[in-house]
Protein backbone atom coordinates (compact mmCIF):
# COMPACT_ATOMS: atom_id res chain seq x y z
CA UNK A 1 0.00 0.00 0.00
CA UNK A 2 1.42 3.71 -1.20
CA UNK A 3 1.65 6.02 2.07
CA UNK A 4 0.93 9.24 0.26
CA UNK A 5 0.41 12.52 1.66
CA UNK A 6 -2.67 14.88 2.31
CA UNK A 7 -2.06 17.20 0.24
CA UNK A 8 -1.87 14.67 -2.57
CA UNK A 9 -4.68 12.73 -1.74
CA UNK A 10 -6.68 16.25 -1.87
CA UNK A 11 -5.11 16.66 -5.26
CA UNK A 12 -6.13 12.87 -6.61
CA UNK A 13 -9.64 13.83 -4.98
CA UNK A 14 -9.95 17.21 -7.19
CA UNK A 15 -8.91 15.59 -9.93
CA UNK A 16 -11.36 12.82 -9.88
CA UNK A 17 -14.00 14.94 -9.57
CA UNK A 18 -13.26 17.19 -12.14
CA UNK A 19 -12.61 14.68 -14.94
CA UNK A 20 -16.57 13.80 -14.74
CA UNK A 21 -16.96 17.05 -16.78
CA UNK A 22 -14.10 16.45 -18.90
CA UNK A 23 -15.29 13.64 -19.57
CA UNK A 24 -18.69 14.67 -20.11
CA UNK A 25 -17.67 17.33 -22.22
CA UNK A 26 -15.19 15.19 -24.78
CA UNK A 27 -18.47 13.66 -25.74
CA UNK A 28 -20.44 16.24 -26.64
CA UNK A 29 -17.06 18.30 -28.14
CA UNK A 30 -18.91 19.53 -31.27
CA UNK A 31 -21.23 21.39 -29.20
CA UNK A 32 -19.06 23.24 -26.98
CA UNK A 33 -17.99 26.94 -27.45
CA UNK A 34 -14.49 28.62 -28.14
CA UNK A 35 -12.68 31.37 -28.36
CA UNK A 36 -9.87 31.18 -29.99
CA UNK A 37 -6.27 32.38 -27.33
CA UNK A 38 -3.50 31.98 -29.79
CA UNK A 39 -2.43 30.44 -33.05
CA UNK A 40 -2.97 26.76 -31.47
CA UNK A 41 -4.47 27.03 -28.26
CA UNK A 42 -8.35 27.53 -27.58
CA UNK A 43 -9.91 28.26 -24.29
CA UNK A 44 -13.66 26.37 -23.52
CA UNK A 45 -16.17 26.19 -21.53
CA UNK A 46 -14.41 23.16 -20.13
CA UNK A 47 -11.32 24.58 -19.56
CA UNK A 48 -13.01 27.57 -17.52
CA UNK A 49 -15.40 25.13 -15.59
CA UNK A 50 -12.83 22.52 -14.70
CA UNK A 51 -9.79 25.01 -13.21
CA UNK A 52 -13.13 26.06 -11.30
CA UNK A 53 -13.47 22.90 -9.84
CA UNK A 54 -9.91 22.67 -9.36
CA UNK A 55 -9.52 25.51 -7.18
CA UNK A 56 -13.10 24.42 -5.10
CA UNK A 57 -11.51 21.37 -4.01
CA UNK A 58 -8.02 22.16 -3.49
CA UNK A 59 -9.34 24.95 -1.29
CA UNK A 60 -10.79 22.96 0.96
CA UNK A 61 -7.31 21.96 1.95
CA UNK A 62 -8.30 25.18 4.81
CA UNK A 63 -4.64 25.76 4.17
CA UNK A 64 -4.42 29.23 1.99
CA UNK A 65 -1.85 28.02 -0.64
CA UNK A 66 -2.35 30.59 -3.23
CA UNK A 67 -2.49 29.56 -7.07
CA UNK A 68 -0.99 29.56 -10.54
CA UNK A 69 -3.22 28.94 -13.21
CA UNK A 70 -3.34 28.42 -17.15
CA UNK A 71 -6.77 30.21 -17.47
CA UNK A 72 -6.87 33.00 -14.39
CA UNK A 73 -3.59 33.37 -13.77
CA UNK A 74 -1.88 34.12 -10.41
CA UNK A 75 -4.02 34.00 -7.40
CA UNK A 76 -2.56 35.39 -3.94
CA UNK A 77 -3.96 34.00 -0.93
CA UNK A 78 -2.37 34.13 2.43
CA UNK A 79 0.48 31.54 2.18
CA UNK A 80 2.36 33.19 -0.73
CA UNK A 81 4.84 30.54 -0.23
CA UNK A 82 2.75 27.55 -0.96
CA UNK A 83 1.32 27.41 -4.69
CA UNK A 84 -1.20 25.33 -6.29
CA UNK A 85 -0.49 24.97 -10.02
CA UNK A 86 -3.24 24.24 -12.66
CA UNK A 87 -3.53 23.14 -15.84
CA UNK A 88 -7.01 22.14 -16.08
CA UNK A 89 -6.62 20.78 -19.85
CA UNK A 90 -3.36 20.17 -21.27
CA UNK A 91 -3.65 19.68 -24.74
CA UNK A 92 -6.86 21.64 -25.42
CA UNK A 93 -6.35 21.35 -29.47
CA UNK A 94 -6.21 17.60 -28.90
CA UNK A 95 -9.42 18.30 -26.66
CA UNK A 96 -11.17 19.77 -29.18
CA UNK A 97 -10.39 18.12 -32.17
CA UNK A 98 -12.03 15.07 -30.70
CA UNK A 99 -8.53 13.39 -30.12
CA UNK A 100 -8.49 11.20 -27.02
CA UNK A 101 -5.02 12.46 -25.48
CA UNK A 102 -5.15 15.30 -22.96
CA UNK A 103 -4.73 15.56 -18.86
CA UNK A 104 -5.61 17.40 -15.69
CA UNK A 105 -2.56 18.29 -14.23
CA UNK A 106 -1.95 19.76 -10.92
CA UNK A 107 1.32 20.57 -9.00
CA UNK A 108 2.35 21.91 -5.28
CA UNK A 109 5.20 24.14 -5.18
CA UNK A 110 6.85 25.45 -2.02
CA UNK A 111 9.37 28.02 -2.09
CA UNK A 112 10.44 26.97 -5.32
CA UNK A 113 10.50 23.74 -5.02
CA UNK A 114 8.32 21.26 -6.86
CA UNK A 115 6.83 18.85 -4.02
CA UNK A 116 4.15 16.73 -5.77
CA UNK A 117 2.62 16.19 -8.73
CA UNK A 118 -0.64 14.85 -10.65
CA UNK A 119 -1.37 14.25 -14.19
CA UNK A 120 -4.83 12.39 -15.23
CA UNK A 121 -5.81 11.09 -18.32
CA UNK A 122 -9.01 10.63 -17.51
CA UNK A 123 -10.28 8.94 -21.00
CA UNK A 124 -7.75 6.46 -20.28
CA UNK A 125 -7.83 6.03 -16.48
CA UNK A 126 -4.30 6.76 -15.61
CA UNK A 127 -3.08 8.90 -12.79
CA UNK A 128 0.24 9.41 -12.95
CA UNK A 129 1.62 11.07 -9.64
CA UNK A 130 4.73 11.50 -7.59
CA UNK A 131 5.74 13.54 -4.44
CA UNK A 132 9.50 14.60 -3.75
CA UNK A 133 11.87 11.45 -2.40
CA UNK A 134 8.91 9.13 -2.84
CA UNK A 135 8.92 7.96 -6.24
CA UNK A 136 6.44 8.20 -8.75
CA UNK A 137 3.53 6.17 -9.86
CA UNK A 138 0.89 5.30 -12.18
CA UNK A 139 -2.25 3.91 -10.86
CA UNK A 140 -0.04 2.30 -7.65
CA UNK A 141 2.53 0.69 -9.80
CA UNK A 142 5.92 2.75 -9.47
CA UNK A 143 7.66 3.90 -12.15
CA UNK A 144 11.34 4.02 -13.56
CA UNK A 145 12.53 5.68 -16.94
CA UNK A 146 14.07 3.52 -19.89
CA UNK A 147 17.59 1.91 -19.89
CA UNK A 148 18.19 2.12 -22.98
CA UNK A 149 21.80 3.49 -23.60
CA UNK A 150 21.90 3.97 -27.86
CA UNK A 151 19.90 6.75 -29.16
CA UNK A 152 19.05 5.24 -31.95
CA UNK A 153 16.42 2.94 -30.54
CA UNK A 154 14.94 5.80 -28.61
CA UNK A 155 11.99 7.51 -28.91
CA UNK A 156 11.74 11.11 -28.26
CA UNK A 157 8.51 14.02 -27.86
CA UNK A 158 8.77 17.46 -28.40
CA UNK A 159 6.73 20.28 -29.51
CA UNK A 160 6.61 21.23 -33.51
CA UNK A 161 9.85 23.01 -33.07
CA UNK A 162 11.88 20.50 -31.48
CA UNK A 163 10.42 17.83 -34.87
CA UNK A 164 11.64 20.02 -37.41
CA UNK A 165 14.75 20.72 -35.63
CA UNK A 166 15.62 17.13 -34.62
CA UNK A 167 16.96 14.11 -36.52
CA UNK A 168 16.09 11.96 -33.74
CA UNK A 169 13.39 9.67 -33.66
CA UNK A 170 10.57 11.90 -32.95
CA UNK A 171 6.61 12.31 -31.98
CA UNK A 172 4.78 15.34 -31.62
CA UNK A 173 1.73 14.67 -28.88
CA UNK A 174 0.24 17.71 -28.33
CA UNK A 175 0.06 17.53 -24.27
CA UNK A 176 3.54 18.02 -23.33
CA UNK A 177 2.07 16.41 -19.20
CA UNK A 178 1.61 13.61 -20.99
CA UNK A 179 4.84 13.34 -22.61
CA UNK A 180 6.99 14.24 -19.24
CA UNK A 181 4.65 11.11 -17.48
CA UNK A 182 5.81 8.90 -20.12
CA UNK A 183 9.38 9.53 -19.90
CA UNK A 184 9.08 8.41 -15.88
CA UNK A 185 7.26 5.56 -17.38
CA UNK A 186 9.59 4.46 -19.85
CA UNK A 187 7.51 4.83 -22.29
CA UNK A 188 9.46 7.87 -24.44
CA UNK A 189 12.84 8.05 -23.61
CA UNK A 190 13.27 12.10 -23.83
CA UNK A 191 10.92 14.96 -24.06
CA UNK A 192 12.12 18.61 -25.28
CA UNK A 193 10.92 21.77 -25.58
CA UNK A 194 11.35 25.68 -25.75
CA UNK A 195 8.95 28.57 -24.41
CA UNK A 196 6.94 26.40 -22.69
CA UNK A 197 4.89 27.40 -19.53
CA UNK A 198 5.26 26.21 -16.04
CA UNK A 199 1.71 24.81 -15.49
CA UNK A 200 2.59 22.40 -18.58
CA UNK A 201 5.61 20.96 -16.91
CA UNK A 202 5.31 21.31 -13.27
CA UNK A 203 3.72 17.57 -12.09
CA UNK A 204 5.74 15.96 -15.01
CA UNK A 205 9.09 17.52 -14.46
CA UNK A 206 9.26 16.01 -10.73
CA UNK A 207 7.77 12.76 -11.89
CA UNK A 208 10.85 12.19 -14.24
CA UNK A 209 13.35 13.10 -11.17
CA UNK A 210 11.39 10.66 -8.85
CA UNK A 211 11.32 7.72 -11.86
CA UNK A 212 15.25 8.27 -12.04
CA UNK A 213 15.49 10.85 -14.51
CA UNK A 214 17.14 13.83 -15.05
CA UNK A 215 15.37 17.67 -15.75
CA UNK A 216 17.56 20.81 -16.16
CA UNK A 217 16.52 23.91 -14.09
CA UNK A 218 13.07 24.87 -14.38
CA UNK A 219 13.09 27.55 -11.50
CA UNK A 220 12.86 30.23 -13.73
CA UNK A 221 9.36 29.77 -14.41
CA UNK A 222 7.96 33.51 -13.99
CA UNK A 223 8.51 34.41 -17.64
CA UNK A 224 6.55 31.46 -18.57
CA UNK A 225 9.29 30.69 -21.48
CA UNK A 226 10.51 27.51 -20.04
CA UNK A 227 13.17 25.88 -21.83
CA UNK A 228 13.30 22.07 -21.07
CA UNK A 229 14.94 18.67 -21.78
CA UNK A 230 14.31 15.61 -19.70
CA UNK A 231 15.47 12.13 -20.13
CA UNK A 232 16.49 8.91 -18.64
CA UNK A 233 19.92 8.95 -17.70
CA UNK A 234 21.56 7.41 -19.84
CA UNK A 235 20.57 9.11 -22.88
CA UNK A 236 21.19 12.19 -21.37
CA UNK A 237 24.35 13.26 -22.25
CA UNK A 238 23.82 12.32 -25.91
CA UNK A 239 20.50 13.69 -26.24
CA UNK A 240 22.18 17.32 -25.05
CA UNK A 241 24.92 16.38 -27.48
CA UNK A 242 22.12 16.38 -30.24
CA UNK A 243 19.98 19.54 -28.94
CA UNK A 244 23.40 21.75 -28.87
CA UNK A 245 21.10 24.62 -30.91
CA UNK A 246 17.83 24.09 -30.05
Amino acid sequence: MISISSNLNLMIKAAEKASKSVIRDFGEVEKLQVSKKGPYDFVTKTDKYVEKILIEELSKSKKHYSFITEETGKINNKDKENFWIIDPIDGTTNFLHGIPHFAICIAHMSNNEIISGLIFDPIKDEMFFSEKNKGSFLNNQRLRVSKKNSIKNCLFSSNQEGVKFSDLNMRCSGCASLDLAYVAAGRFDGFFHNKINIWDIAAGSLMVEEAGGVVNDISNYEKNNIYIKASSIAISDKMLDSLKNF
